[in-house]
């Protein structure tokens, strides 16, 4: 499953959490208040585990094309410094588009 889908059901399942919730206070449930609570904070700390995971990525992608493109320096090579830019610009907006 990509992010994003991965960061929708984790969304979702905080809605879910919350409307259960919701409910529970309407009809006087704690114990359906507390788990929707509980289910709203697992989907918020799914969330965040996804958000890191996508932040990590992001950083080795940005390391590698820092790599490559000062291989692609010494060996003088426009094409491979290019691409090594390109690559690290890619593992950057990665990590800024999950903070």
């Amino acid at each position: 499953m990509g992010n994003i889908a991965e960061r929708g059901k984790h969304k979702a399942e905080q809605l879910g959490g919350k409307i259960e919730k919701g409910v529970g206070k309407i009809v006087g449930s704690e114990k359906m208040q507390v788990e929707g609570k509980l289910k709203e904070r697992e989907g918020e700390a799914k969330e965040a585990a996804s958000k890191v995971a996508e932040r990590a990525k992001g950083t080795l992608a940005e390391a590698a094309g820092v790599v490559e493109k000062g291989i692609g320096t010494a060996v003088g090579s426009e094409e491979m410094e290019e691409e090594g830019r390109a690559a690290e610009k890619k593992g950057i907006k990665r990590q800024t588009s999950n903070e």
